[in-house]
């Protein structure tokens, strides 16, 4: 079994930046994939960021590609999502998600999760 706890969120302005932190504890010799998704209030979860297992190969959304970074430590099994130049529409909460794969690319889609946290609020103001 995996879990994984999110943490960094909070409230700022337009233009700030924020960076999240996801640690996974459990299995954590094993390798994992793993991606940050968010939820707006009355919208579904919506994918933001991933990155492959070795981290060789990140995605992005593209309301973010340019302004989020994706990237993981592999000693703690740890992943960072940096947010930069945040924008009122980015006010979601902030779930980071977990599979157990050989798979060398980053995986969009929340269904080929197996583990997820419970989530962080970023807040951010016009």
């Amino acid at each position: 079994q995996v879990q994984l706890v999110e943490s960094g969120g909070g409230l700022v302005q337009a233009g700030d930046s924020l960076r999240l932190t996801c640690s996974a504890s459990g299995r954590t010799f094993s390798s994992y994939a793993m991606g940050w998704f968010r939820q707006a209030p009355g919208k579904e979860r919506e994918f933001v960021a991933a990155i492959s297992w070795n981290g060789g190969d990140t995605a992005y959304a593209d309301s973010v590609q340019g302004r989020f970074a994706i990237s993981m430590h592999n000693t703690k099994v740890t992943v960072y999502l940096q947010m930069n130049s945040l924008k009122p529409e980015d006010t979601a909460t902030y779930y980071c998600a977990a599979v157990i794969t050989g798979r060398r690319y980053a995986i969009r889609f929340p269904h080929e999760y197996d583990y997820w946290g419970q989530g962080t609020q970023v807040t951010v103001s016009s």
